[in-house]
């Protein structure tokens, strides 16, 4: 899309979110908006990693857990507050994302895939059998965010553009990834990783720095899911949730800016919307996911590219865009 759109496209959606908690939605829609937009988080460096390096995870959940863990027991154990523990726990989680990458260094495709879902198996083991540290099965309990200077977060509105804000940053920092130097190498790695070698690009090293960012974001994710929730168990981060975030991802569309954000709305709204059950929202996130398989390999996102650029091409005939183009 040309550049003016897309600073129309993101004006009007940040007006849209922040005019939200005063639209009068209620108080359960707007928990459920604090829900997919820390999802959205998590599932922006997940979207980095498979939308720009082609390297798909189904243990993402748990790399969130790491932060949120790390949080929860800096907090429990020595009394650390939200805004001391977060940076501890995002380093955390990208130090954990890059060890678990080192096999992407020797394998790849169903291979990585396989290792990601057994981490976040081995990973859900060991916080149920933690004793005290990790609260076992029943979890660990957190107080609220550490007030600001006239801000108390207790207040619903107030997590929500905590949330929001963090969710602003995950947006930037992913376009400039996209249009910088770097997103570009990522981007011929996942085209042709052999060719990248051929020409001097260290793919290992740029494979490594994409899932460090990735975990990076699913830490902040996970850190922000704790201090809503205030309480945390394992059964957040095992493989139900993790198979979850890359069936949003896949549903938004990986390559797009806006994708894992459309992928986080439709699988957290879609069962209030219709009315749902547990059981039957797993129902139609299979057929949702089955519908974008056959007819929008690329996800939403790019269905939504196509109509655009369906719309400009028949106000270009009707006008006569052709003229003038060589």
């Amino acid at each position: 899309m040309p550049t003016g759109v897309q600073a129309i496209t993101a004006i009007l959606l940040a007006v849209l979110l922040i005019a939200l908690p005063w639209l009068g939605l209620g108080y359960r829609f707007l928990s459920i908006a604090i829900t997919t937009l820390y999802t959205a988080i998590g599932l922006y460096g997940l979207g980095l990693q498979f939308g720009q390096a082609g390297i798909m995870s189904v243990g993402h959940a748990a790399l969130m857990g790491v932060g949120a863990y790390a949080s929860a027991i800096l907090s429990v154990q020595l009394g650390l507050g939200f805004w001391t523990s977060l940076p501890f726990a995002m380093a955390l989680s990208a130090i954990v994302g890059g060890v678990i990458g080192l096999p992407t260094l020797r394998v790849g495709g169903q291979h990585y895939i396989i290792i990601t879902f057994c981490f976040c198996a081995l990973f859900v083991i060991v916080l149920t059998n933690g004793g005290t540290f990790t609260g076992s099965a029943t979890g660990l309990d957190v107080g609220s965010v550490t007030p600001l200077p006239g801000i108390n977060f207790d207040k619903l509105s107030n997590n929500y553009y905590l949330v929001l804000a963090a969710l602003f940053l995950a947006l930037a920092a992913t376009y400039l990834i996209g249009i910088s130097r770097y997103g570009r190498t990522l981007r011929a790695i996942r085209e042709n990783e052999q060719l990248a070698r051929s020409v001097g690009i260290n793919v290992d090293l740029h494979k490594l720095g994409v899932l460090m960012v990735s975990g990076l974001f699913a830490g902040l994710a996970g850190v922000l899911q704790l201090y809503y929730l205030r309480h945390i168990s394992p059964t957040l981060f095992g493989a139900f949730p993790s198979l979850y975030l890359a069936l949003m991802v896949m549903l938004g569309g990986a390559r797009y800016l806006y994708g894992p954000l459309i992928g986080a709305v439709v699988v957290n709204f879609l069962p209030e919307v219709l009315n749902l059950d547990p059981v039957d929202s797993r129902i139609a996130y299979g057929v949702c996911l089955l519908l974008v398989i056959l007819l929008l390999p690329g996800g939403v996102g790019a269905g939504i590219k196509n109509v655009y650029c369906a719309v400009r091409g028949g106000f270009e005939k009707q006008g006569g865009g052709t003229n003038g183009r060589a």
